[in-house]
């Protein structure tokens, strides 16, 4: 004998489903924000030492250290779990921390044009990571 769903049956059914599917679209956000909060620190702290080093570019010894930062801050991003909502706006990030890194390098040789020039790029990466992000609905959080 087949059972007839009561209107309880159903509203709980529905429920059930509407919480479910809530849950789904809510995971999705916290895992887009937490790349964005991922890449957000990233930007930041490179843009942060990029800014010092460029007021301090004879300092070698913090050319090297914010060399070696910034080698560590692309392999992190190299590393990040990327979700499907931003996965076309990952490149960018990945580029402007080479692009960081790349300047430190030529802060750390005391190749001044190097480092002005890798700064650009970095900076045009960044400006290009958020179009993207933005273009997909998404905005890196202030930090």
């Amino acid at each position: 004998m087949v059972e007839i769903p009561t209107r309880a049956r159903l509203g709980r059914r529905r429920m059930l489903l509407g919480l479910g599917l809530a849950g789904v679209l809510w995971s999705s956000d916290v895992w887009a924000g937490s790349y964005l909060n991922r890449a957000a620190v990233l930007l930041a702290g490179a843009d942060l030492e990029a800014r010092v080093l460029q007021r301090r570019l004879f300092d070698k010894e913090l050319a090297k250290v914010t060399h070696r930062l910034a080698l560590e801050r692309v392999a992190a991003g190299q590393e990040m779990m990327v979700p499907p909502e931003v996965k076309n706006a990952h490149p960018h990030l990945l580029l402007s921390l080479e692009a960081y890194e790349r300047a430190a390098d030529g802060a750390a040789r005391g190749d001044h044009e190097d480092f002005l020039v890798g700064l650009a790029r970095a900076r045009e990466e960044q400006r290009i990571f958020a179009a993207v992000l933005k273009q997909a609905g998404w905005e890196l959080p202030k930090t």
